[in-house]
């Protein structure tokens, strides 16, 4: 338990649950997404996938609670590195000048609050159904459908996976290096794996607002309430 303790204060330690969290957190939502693409499958094949979902709610359960533990730990460990960085030069550089950076790195804070908050809003709204104008337990299709019509809720989920892209980009990258996978690297725009992961996972996500607003969902009757 000491060994853990010391493990969690140090530096080293905690960019290893950066790492470990956000290896995680890439598989989740590459699972996620292909989820998603059911929509395109039908108000059917979506019923289907959410019922797969619960077959087994102690196993639902204990993913969430993995899953809510590895966002948790990311967040607290993202933190506590910021504000040692800030602690040991308290007085900032007069003139910044980073040899090496991209735009992901500069907006891996600022993005990954957005994220955090979206993740709290995107449970309430398609998971909850609490911020949801006609939620239906059971029936994602027309939660999907119904929830992103509204023109400035797909725009918050697009602007969303904008910030997700970008934290995947630099994340993706940032996890290997830390892992003793892959050596820095002085030209970021080659990081091919991070590039494909980041726009992948952004675009699959980014199809379904898009999808909804432009109405390729058709309308289907909503499930009934008795099959929650």
């Amino acid at each position: 338990m000491y060994g853990l303790a010391q493990f969690w204060q140090s530096t080293i330690g905690k960019k290893i649950v950066m790492a470990v969290t956000g290896i995680i957190g890439i598989l989740f939502v590459i699972g996620h997404m292909s989820g998603n693409f059911l929509m395109f499958k039908g108000q059917g094949a979506m019923h289907d996938y959410a019922l797969l979902l619960r077959t087994s709610m102690p196993l639902l359960w204990a993913v969430r609670a993995a899953l809510i533990a590895a966002v948790v730990l990311h967040a607290l460990s993202a933190y506590q590195l910021t504000m040692r960085a800030r602690a040991a030069r308290p007085a900032d550089y007069a003139v910044r000048k980073p040899q090496v950076t991209t735009l992901a790195a500069k907006t891996m804070r600022w993005g990954g609050v957005y994220l955090l908050v979206f993740i709290v809003y995107h449970i309430l709204h398609m998971t909850l159904g609490t911020v949801h104008p006609q939620f239906t337990h059971l029936d994602p299709y027309n939660n999907l459908r119904i929830g992103l019509a509204n023109p400035a809720v797909a725009a918050a989920y697009l602007v969303g996976m904008l910030f997700l892209g970008l934290h995947l980009y630099h994340g993706t990258w940032a996890v290997f290096r830390t892992l003793g996978v892959a050596r820095p690297s002085a030209q970021p725009l080659k990081r091919r794996l991070a590039v494909v992961v980041a726009i992948a996972v952004a675009a699959g996500f980014a199809v379904i607002p898009v999808a909804a607003l432009a109405g390729l969902f058709p309308e289907a009757p909503a499930m009934a309430e008795e099959a929650h």
